[in-house]
């Protein structure tokens, strides 16, 4: 069974094949670093990190290239709110993205280039929408695009122009020659510091939002590559602008398959600061490791819509834990993954019919349940294999069953706890002994007696 996946611009799923074979070449909008990286981001960059491990599982080389956008007006508004540098805001917010995409197992990219290192390709590209009757400068400075010039427009989207111009709430600018032309290049202004300002043909300024991508993407991929992601929020105007600065600019076409994550509901409302509904990676972090984190949104197939609540977090955190006792109870083999095994052959099915982790995931349950039953360290082995496919189970089942909190008791304490109970058994005092098990459990720790000796795992 070869890979589909699900194109947002054609409005079907289709079997993938690269351009060039054996090689895939993905690009998607990455973080605006203003501030601390939220569940949504998290959501987006889990599910294109799924994608670019199977499409290795699959043989394929990956060249994967993830933007931080680090000019932008809120970046300019923050660092000018917080005294600091523009450089001095980004390299704090992009440390801090590291430090929680880290923590989720969310490999780096490739590539990871950043906006103000582009700015040369960008001032070219739009030179050559300029040449090519797309792009026009305002009295002002600015440099537009003319939607109305470039035909296909609203292809992404699957509406006409009308129908676009229809659902235009913003009113026309002075500038604009239609209210669907969107910016290329910003004119600098006397109260933006000069660290957000650069030299081009039209005059001093910096680029519009979404030229940056199309410069980024073209730059590290070529002018015609295999995937473009991003959030399902992205799909209008950012994405389809993507394509028509980027064909306008080429004459080639741009991307082949667009794929969009769903969005992020906490509670089964959209998730905003508006709502006060609204959870940094940190946040959660706080309360659960990443690994729970990750496991939980792998639950959802990425393209729908994920809803966020501490209760399904925590049901998360305990299925996640029924999978590492399985690995606890019979220690793994090592083992390459036979995908002619029953079990890795429904799991290979569903990542390849559009990354379906979720039934991906349903199969990983089946197989624990046969560790369980027949004890088998091969089964155990293809278990941890198969996990390790899509970032999870790779970490030692005990410390992942004794991780979290415990009551504020160290290991050492659990330790001197249970030697106590055992020698209350010895003395035969029972009672004491039953004392110190649920003591224990309150605390939330649960003993387990076996012929070795007693453990004990986080409830």
């Amino acid at each position: 069974m070869t890979l589909s996946i699900y194109n947002s611009l054609t409005r079907r799923q289709e079997p993938f094949e690269p351009i060039e074979p054996g090689h895939v070449r993905m690009y998607v909008c990455g973080m605006t670093i203003y501030d601390y990286c939220h569940i949504g981001h998290a959501r987006m960059m889990l599910a294109f990190d799924v994608v670019q491990r199977w499409l290795k599982v699959l043989g394929y080389r990956v060249t994967y290239v993830r933007n931080i956008t680090d000019i932008d007006d809120k970046i300019i508004r923050r660092a000018l709110e917080r005294g600091i540098t523009i450089r001095q805001l980004t390299e704090e917010m992009a440390q801090a993205m590291h430090e929680d995409i880290a923590a989720l197992g969310i490999e780096p990219p490739t590539h990871e280039p950043r906006a103000t290192e582009y700015v040369p390709q960008m001032v070219r590209m739009i030179e050559q929408l300029e040449d090519r009757g797309l792009a026009y400068r305002t009295p002002h400075g600015d440099v537009n695009f003319a939607v109305r010039r470039f035909p296909g427009y609203g292809k992404l989207s699957g509406k006409s122009l009308d129908q676009l111009r229809a659902g235009e709430r913003v009113a026309v600018s002075g500038d604009k020659e239609d209210p669907l032309d969107f910016v290329l290049w910003k004119a600098a202004k006397d109260t933006e510091p000069d660290d957000a300002k650069w030299d081009a043909p039209f005059g001093r300024g910096r680029p519009g939002w979404h030229i940056e991508c199309s410069a980024m993407s073209c730059a590290l991929l070529g002018e015609h590559f295999d995937i473009h992601g991003g959030g399902m929020d992205l799909q209008f105007p950012h994405h389809e602008n993507e394509i028509a600065q980027s064909e306008g600019a080429t004459g080639k076409p741009f991307v082949n398959v667009w794929m969009h994550n769903g969005f992020v509901n906490v509670d089964n409302e959209k998730m905003s600061k508006s709502l006060g509904n609204f959870f940094t990676i940190r946040d959660v972090l706080k309360s659960y490791d990443g690994q729970t984190l990750r496991f939980f949104m792998l639950r959802t197939h990425y393209r729908s819509q994920f809803n966020y609540s501490d209760a399904h977090l925590e049901d998360a955190r305990h299925a996640l834990r029924r999978l590492y006792t399985a690995l606890d109870a019979v220690p793994p083999a090592e083992v390459s993954i036979d995908w002619n095994e029953p079990h890795a052959a429904r799991f290979r099915a569903a990542m390849n019919d559009d990354f379906n982790t979720a039934e991906a995931v349903a199969v990983l349950f089946e197989l624990a349940t046969e560790v369980n039953r027949t004890r088998s360290a091969a089964l155990a082995g293809l278990l941890k294999a198969l996990g390790g496919t899509l970032g999870i189970l790779q970490g030692s089942p005990r410390e992942y069953l004794q991780g979290g909190h415990t009551g504020g008791l160290d290991e050492a304490a659990i330790q001197a706890q249970i030697e106590a109970r055992a020698a209350a058994k010895k003395a035969k005092n029972y009672a004491e002994a039953d004392r110190i098990r649920a003591a224990l459990a309150e605390q939330g720790i649960v003993l387990q007696d076996t012929p070795q000796g007693t453990t004990w795992v986080r409830a």
